[in-house]
């Protein structure tokens, strides 16, 4: 098996960084996946927009690091949004994290709130 998560960076009005990912959140991409994140988080702008819509599956570790990386976030005096899938989702609500990870529907959404919350 090889790890397969993909993903795209970009930064919006100086304020949002935004991440796309596609593939599989899981134990073997986990670690990866939060050392590049925490990494762009500690480098700013803090306020995150993390794009799972393309993710194809997430497990309790990809759940786990989702939870870290908020933490993190509200930490270094920032915000995280997740924008999400149906299958994504569904994982999240079992646990009953939708509230804490901030779920949105797009990163339109998800820069609206954060616009909002200003």
């Amino acid at each position: 098996m090889t790890v397969s998560l993909r993903g795209t960076y970009e930064v919006i009005d100086n304020e949002y960084q935004v991440f796309r990912l596609t593939g599989l959140l899981d134990a073997f991409s986990e670690p990866v996946f939060s050392t590049a994140i925490k990494n762009r988080i500690d480098a700013g702008p803090q306020h995150i927009i993390l794009s799972l819509a393309q993710i194809d599956f997430v497990d309790s570790s990809g759940i786990g690091a989702l939870v870290q990386l908020v933490k993190h976030t509200q930490n270094a005096g920032g915000t995280m949004q997740v924008v999400t899938n149906p299958r994504v989702t569904q994982t999240v609500k079992l646990v009953r994290l939708e509230k804490f990870l901030s779920l949105r529907n797009s990163v339109d959404e998800a820069i609206a709130h954060l616009k909002e919350k200003k």
